[in-house]
């Protein structure tokens, strides 16, 4: 399973459906840890602070930062980036 940059809103639609899959096979007791290179720009936008906490490295946020902090806050998780 992988994201591509440069890919249609289908595309990407396609990959959140089939994360969701996978996400929701997994026992619901294991530590879940998510890596990959989302191109995401996470802003500090104060909505997100609990899903991002206080170290985003961009002011603002794209369609794939907001891909990616819909889907763990749907999840109850924490997005940390480096």
């Amino acid at each position: 399973m992988r994201a591509q940059r440069g890919k249609s809103d289908g595309s990407k639609d396609s990959f959140y459906e089939e994360l969701e899959q996978v996400f929701h096979n997994l026992p619901k007791y294991h530590t879940k840890i998510l890596l990959g290179d989302f191109n995401a720009l996470l802003g500090k936008e104060v909505i997100f602070k609990s899903t991002i906490g206080n170290k985003s490295l961009h002011h603002d946020y794209n369609d794939k930062g907001a891909r990616i902090v819909n889907f763990a806050t749907s999840k109850n998780l924490v997005v940390k980036h480096s």
